[in-house]
């Protein structure tokens, strides 16, 4: 008898410590996300190097179990918290940064320096979001955190995030990724709701060939002037130029390869698996998530029109046959080269021979360094 009852008991403490005993609605919501999340990058193709490990990392941080085992993401000493410390103090972005500055080419930008006021243009969209934030009664702090989700670029989000709002750090690095996932879906009706079927066949001259030389004074000449002007934008602006100097150098090609291949696959593991465990349904599934969802949404959208009516405006500027064609405009957010793709996909649609892929890469980089200062702006003014 007592050993039946020794085992009905063990079975019974056995079972208070299993997931079933503890789940919540809450988890159960979470697993399903995250299932989505890898639905997506698998059957749609949408960045699966992003959304499988976010979408694994949100089923393990849903996971339920008892408190005290030190397993959590959240609870000190466990692996997973000493993981997401690379997130948490803003290790992994820089990282990320590096490489890819490694594995980026400037040349559409240096041959066509005008380009880089898209990327400036795009930018509006943080800001515009940072606006409506506050009206919604965030703090300037969480509000500057939310409107970077506009850059459409995770690694400059969860940056600075991790320095102005930690609290939110996964709605706004969730949403971001959300959104640079949904380019090809979210961009193509806004550009062609502002732009003319005449706009739309507009050819661009075939940017001009850009010597070696040119290549290795950019990302010394821009380091120089972009953290002369945002000092606090330092650790992702440097480590972008750094990647590509690493590149461009021609005489680094093993450190370049190591930076854009091995070493950031691994933070790109690291930091989507530790971003998806954050989500956990306690601190997640709150209206306020919702809201920074709401607001991503806004920000991108903002982002991607003041990307094309800037260019419809600037070329009312230009000669005939220096018109640049608006359908660009959609890549001066940061999702690289994704939303460069959906100029060029646009493009074809309507002029089978007209090829904006390389036109679109000038805005499209301009938009990865832009993304960087403007967070630099908000981190100096906020932090």
């Amino acid at each position: 008898m007592n050993f039946i009852q020794f085992f009905t008991e063990g079975i019974t403490q056995f079972f208070t410590y299993t997931g079933f005993a503890n789940a919540s609605w809450g988890n159960l919501v979470m697993i399903v996300i995250g299932l989505a999340f890898i639905a997506m990058a698998i059957i749609k193709d949408y960045e699966p190097l992003l959304l499988i490990p976010i979408g694994f990392g949100i089923i393990l941080g849903n996971i339920p179990f008892v408190d005290g085992l030190q397993i959590g993401v959240y609870e000190d000493g466990s692996v997973l918290n000493y993981l997401y410390f690379g997130v948490l103090k803003g290790v992994y972005p820089p990282l990320i940064f590096l490489g890819i500055g490694a594995m980026t080419d400037f040349s559409a930008l240096i041959s066509n320096p005008k380009l880089i006021l898209i990327g400036a243009a795009a930018q509006f969209g943080i800001f515009g979001a940072y606006i409506i934030a506050l009206l919604l009664d965030f703090t300037p702090q969480e509000a500057g955190a939310i409107g970077i989700i506009g850059g459409a670029d995770g690694p400059t989000a969860i940056f600075l995030s991790s320095k102005l709002a930690p609290s939110m750090m996964g709605a706004i690095a969730i949403s971001a990724y959300s959104y640079m996932a949904l380019v090809p879906v979210i961009q193509p009706p806004i550009m062609r709701l502002l732009t003319t079927s005449k706009e739309r066949v507009i050819k661009m001259r075939p940017p001009r060939v850009v010597t070696h030389r040119e290549k290795v004074l950019f990302p010394l000449l821009c380091i120089l002037l972009t953290a002369f002007l945002v000092p606090s934008g330092l650790p992702l602006l440097g480590m972008l130029f750094f990647g590509n100097l690493l590149k461009e150098s021609s005489v680094t090609k093993r450190l370049a390869n190591t930076a854009s291949g091995p070493m950031i696959d691994v933070v790109t593991i690291l930091i989507g698996l530790t971003v998806g465990c954050s989500t956990q349904a306690s601190t997640f599934l709150k209206v306020e998530s919702l809201m920074i969802f709401g607001l991503g949404a806004a920000s991108f959208v903002l982002a991607t029109a003041a990307g094309v009516s800037f260019v419809k405006i600037f070329n009312l500027f230009l000669k005939e046959g220096n018109k640049i064609n608006p359908l660009i405009g959609n890549a001066g957010v940061s999702a690289v080269p994704d939303s460069a793709r959906v100029s060029q996909v646009e493009g074809l649609k309507y002029n089978k021979t007209n090829y904006l892929l390389m036109h679109a890469m000038g805005p499209n980089v301009a938009g990865v360094i832009g993304s960087a200062v403007a967070a630099g702006i908000l981190l100096s003014f906020l932090y």
